[in-house]
């Protein structure tokens, strides 16, 4: 027999799937809209309330005139602390979130990049995955702010993340205003590079590519930025012209054999160990420039 689940967490599943369809998915950039803010009090905030209250009957009770004063100041003061609360989040941008690809066993970030357009500076901002920590940061006026949230990749394959939340709780901490972005982000996990065997021999297999943009002996590979002691005759030119960096054009000899990477010659009955295995040797392929394939079962 199922278990039920605990209700604070059946409780945020329900409101998550309801902020979900008042809001419905979100295509980057993202504003922040007044719609889309909630706001509650925090622990502190509930505590200064009930201190207010206190000091509300005690006022009443003895008819002291300074203690309501003083209560009534402070009941403003918490007022005010709301609506800056509220307005620290309102009208920042999400302009992109996403996750380069890692390999297994290391940590992963997803890049967010957070726009301030409005003239007054915004601070501790708050933005996390469900069940991560928070990163906080401030956004000076008319600037973007790029943040890295660490994102675990324990083991291969694909870590999607379906929403991301911004808050704060600026500028007295009494007040939370918090969002919830609907955007999906995946971040690739590759194998872990691991392994002692040596790189199989090439398998005779000519790459048979032709260049674009070289001659006929040669496979374009793409451009790079300028080294001392490059030829002149290879620097992109037209597009120097056209203000870009100094870039040089790099070539590989067409018709070079191919390193061809089979799972199935492996012998290791880990299947995680084969893999790790054929990512140690693509790694070391690409750092040498070499041309080479991957054969997988199915």
């Amino acid at each position: 027999m199922p278990t039920l689940a605990p209700l604070p967490a059946l409780v945020r599943a329900r409101v998550h799937d309801w902020m979900r369809r008042r809001q419905g998915p979100d295509v980057l950039p993202v504003r922040l809209e007044r719609r889309r803010l909630y706001i509650l009090p925090t622990g502190a905030g509930v505590a200064f309330g009930m201190l207010l209250f206190l000091m509300l009957l005690a006022g009443l009770n003895y008819g002291n005139s300074l203690a309501l004063f003083l209560t009534f100041l402070l009941a403003a003061f918490a007022l005010v602390a709301m609506q800056q609360c509220h307005r620290n989040l309102l009208g920042i941008a999400v302009i992109a979130a996403h996750a380069p690809a890692v390999f297994a066993r290391t940590t992963g970030a997803v890049h967010l990049t957070l726009a301030n357009p409005a003239s007054l500076a915004r601070a501790q901002v708050e933005a996390a995955m469900p069940q991560r920590a928070a990163v906080a940061a401030d956004l000076p006026a008319h600037e973007r702010q790029r943040l890295e949230l660490p994102l675990p990749a324990p083991t291969r394959g694909l870590v999607r993340i379906e929403r991301l939340r911004l808050a704060t709780v600026h500028p007295f901490g009494l007040f939370r205003a918090w969002t919830w972005v609907h955007t999906p982000i995946e971040m690739m996990v590759y194998p872990r590079p691991h392994g002692s065997l040596p790189m199989p021999a090439h398998s005779g297999h000519k790459s048979g590519v032709r260049p674009r943009g070289g001659s006929d002996a040669d496979e374009w590979l793409g451009l790079r930025p300028f080294r001392d002691g490059d030829s002149p005759r290879q620097v992109d030119w037209k597009a120097y012209a056209r203000e870009a960096p100094l870039l040089v054009k790099e070539y590989r000899p067409a018709g070079s054999e191919l390193r061809l990477f089979d799972f199935a010659q492996l012998t290791d009955p880990d299947t995680e160990a084969r893999l790790s295995q054929l990512a140690r040797w693509v790694v070391e392929a690409e750092a040498h420039g070499e041309r080479y394939g991957v054969a997988l079962p199915g």
